[in-house]
This record gives C-alpha cells, sequence and structure tokens, in this order.
C-alpha cells in the first residue's frame, strides 16, 4: 500500500480503489454513501487485501 493510496482511502475511499474493478468501486462508494467511515475502512481492507495477493 503506498502512501498516496491511503492518503487517498481516507480523504475520497472511492478513488482509492477505481483501479481495483467495478465491484470494489461500487462497494465503496455505497460504503462511503452511508458514510465517511465505513468507506474509508471497506477501502483500506481492499488495499490491504489486494496487495497481499501480489
Amino acid at each position: 500500500m503506498s502512501l498516496l493510496r491511503v492518503l487517498l482511502a481516507i480523504f475520497f475511499p472511492p478513488l482509492a480503489v477505481i483501479d481495483q474493478g467495478c465491484g470494489s468501486f461500487l462497494i465503496v462508494t455505497l460504503l462511503s454513501l452511508c458514510g465517511w467511515v465505513p468507506g474509508v475502512i471497506g477501502a483500506l481492507v481492499i488495499l490491504n487485501n489486494i496487495d497481499r495477493t501480489v
């Protein structure tokens, strides 16, 4: 996880996962609409899981 991705996940979660696929983007967008904190947590989890599999 790069510092830029972490900062994007904190300030604008959907933008941080936009290149991870449509499903990830939609999930994080819906979580962000429910509240800022769930969106940030979802984005960080998705970014963390993607980096571990590579």
